[in-house]
């Protein structure tokens, strides 16, 4: 997995196929407030998790893993609509860019020491010591005299990596087949918003855009037919909502 993460040259042997995703659905739902935040889309979007984990896993049967960055309105989400027990996964490459920054700190940029300083705390991470990298951190900064501008960033990241510490047990996680990336996530954000939403001079609007992203997830999901056929029904009686009153009546035929 390091090996992966700092693209050494592959090793000879054959590697088993990675397993594919099945059953993915995807979903988006853009902010409704002014300004840009969050807010409101949280709760609908972990509503619809909520609902889906209903469907395939009643009575919460099997582990639900829930892979994020560190944000905390999305931990919160996660507590208040997802099954009481859900394991909470960093995305390993959210704590990766964390150490390249402690790194470049102690080391110049695009050194081998620096590499070797990641990639010996990577192992580390990845063997469940995330709090002992932190400790060490905390204590090579102040060995090395940093400055207050140093000393202040690296103190950031050490409390990052302390917040998020029971959320990188990877050893255990990698033991039970859990997932510790998001790769998935991002491909799907790519093909699902960037490659439909962002080609050459388009513009929206918010109301547009979320049509858009509504019917390109049912297209995606593989419900479009379902989507035409709903669509459909409610567009009639919408338009004609006296359709059956004729059929309805007891009509007198003329002799």
């Amino acid at each position: 997995m390091v090996a992966a993460l700092f693209r050494d040259a592959p090793a000879r042997r054959a590697e088993p196929d990675r397993p594919e995703p099945v059953g993915k659905h995807v979903w988006g739902r853009l902010s409704a407030t002014p300004d840009g935040s969050l807010g409101e889309p949280i709760g609908v979007v972990f509503g619809w998790l909520g609902a889906e984990l209903g469907r395939r896993n009643p009575g919460a049967a099997q582990p639900v893993v829930c892979v994020m960055d560190g944000q905390g309105c999305l931990w919160d989400g996660c507590r208040q609509h997802l099954p009481a027990g859900a394991v909470e996964v960093l995305d390993l490459l959210h704590v990766a860019p964390r150490l390249w920054q402690a790194a470049h700190l102690f080391h110049p940029e695009g050194t081998a020491a620096a590499a070797d300083f990641v990639r010996d705390r990577l192992h580390r991470v990845l063997a469940g010591q995330s709090r002992g990298v932190a400790m060490g951190l905390r204590r090579m900064g102040t060995m090395r005299r940093l400055c207050p501008a140093k000393a202040r960033r690296l103190a950031v990241i050490c409390r990052y990596l302390v917040a998020n510490g029971s959320r990188m047990r990877y050893d255990e996680y990698l033991r039970n087949g859990y997932p510790i990336a998001s790769g998935v996530i991002e491909g799907a954000c790519r093909s699902y918003v960037k490659d439909r939403m962002e080609r050459s001079g388009m513009r929206w609007t918010r109301e547009g855009a979320q049509a858009m992203l509504d019917v390109r997830s049912e297209y995606l999901n593989g419900q479009r037919e379902r989507f035409h056929e709903h669509r459909i029904q409610a567009e009639t009686a919408r338009l004609y909502p006296n359709r059956t009153i004729l059929l309805e009546l007891d009509w007198p035929l003329a002799v």
